[in-house]
């Protein structure tokens, strides 16, 4: 990632015991505008190492300025939450990446489904800024936990009216994902972001219930899982690596000076596809298919056996 940004927090907000919210603005210059759905890569100069942590836009992609995003206190942090939460306050400068869309919606759908899952509801905060401006038809789905994850859905709830739906966890209501789908208007797409068995549940059903693929957009930011320590050789150069359990390969190659390009890293968008000639892979992604993972794996969250060497074609 070549392009970077300084900015300063101008705000922080505690929405919740979990969840934190952080305004940012440039340092020089204006900020560079985006569009509903978009992300920054946020890096995080933790104890330990310098983390690259992907996080959606909040707020009204006409409203230049001023980015703001919503950061959940993860229990098994790698340490970037943990960094937002406990140490990054008003005046301090972190760099950012531009902004980078892989959740866009969709020109042609007539009718939006919206549906989040706990700190899933960020990007749709700038989908209801661009939804409700251009008067188009849609409804929220938002389940959460009362006094936990609920950011905004206080305000979403004032805000929306008959066209948001909340499931509080907490009050045992529960989001019914198969009646959500049915007897919906032609020309409805469905956009999903939440925990990575939400986005399964929901998938899976779309697709018995005959959805196409082209009409359920989705989106996850997660860290990538843990995993054995495993070795990696640089076919082209001879260097060899180490990559630690807690580290992802794309780690491992950043800070071996190896750029490789990334937007997601979360195994969705297929930008840091790599070509792999031989080794064990443990494939993790979302992008790939079985033909493809014969020969290309995705370094944000793939991984190399614990036995014999991994050699990229890098």
């Amino acid at each position: 990632m070549s392009a970077m940004i300084e900015v300063q927090v101008t705000q922080v907000r505690q929405l919740t015991p979990v969840v934190r919210e952080f305004s940012f603005a440039a340092v020089d210059g204006v900020l560079p505008g985006f569009s509903c759905g978009s992300h920054v890569q946020v890096l995080l100069p933790t104890a330990e190492r310098t983390l690259r942590n992907a996080y959606s836009l909040l707020g009204d992609p006409r409203q230049n300025g001023i980015y703001r995003i919503a950061v959940r206190l993860q229990e098994a942090s790698r340490g970037g939450s943990r960094y937002l939460h406990e140490q990054v306050k008003v005046g301090d400068r972190l760099h950012i990446g531009v902004p980078s869309n892989l959740f866009a919606l969709h020109s042609q759908a007539r009718h939006h489904i919206l549906l989040a899952g706990g700190i899933g509801i960020t990007p749709f905060m700038a989908y209801l800024a661009e939804l409700q401006a251009s008067g188009a038809s849609f409804e929220l789905h938002y389940a959460y936990r009362s006094g936990l994850t609920d950011a905004y859905a206080d305000e979403l709830r004032e805000r929306l009216g008959e066209r948001f739906h909340g499931y509080d966890a907490a009050a045992g209501q529960r989001l019914a994902c198969a009646g959500l789908l049915r007897d919906k208007p032609l020309g409805s797409h469905l956009y999903v972001c939440g925990p990575q068995r939400l986005l399964n549940e929901i998938r899976t059903l779309a697709e018995t219930q005959g959805w196409s693929a082209g009409r359920v957009h989705w989106e996850a930011f997660a860290a990538p899982e843990p995993g054995q320590p495993f070795s990696v050789e640089l076919a082209r150069s001879g260097q060899r690596l180490q990559v630690p359990g807690d580290h992802s390969l794309l780690e491992a190659l950043e800070a071996a000076g190896v750029d490789v390009p990334n937007l997601c890293r979360g195994g969705v968008c297929g930008q840091c596809t790599t070509r792999y000639l031989s080794g064990e892979v443990e494939h993790r992604d979302h992008y790939l298919d079985e033909q493809q993972r014969g020969e290309a794996l995705m370094p944000c969250v793939s991984r190399g056996g614990c036995s014999g060497t991994l050699l990229l074609d890098l």
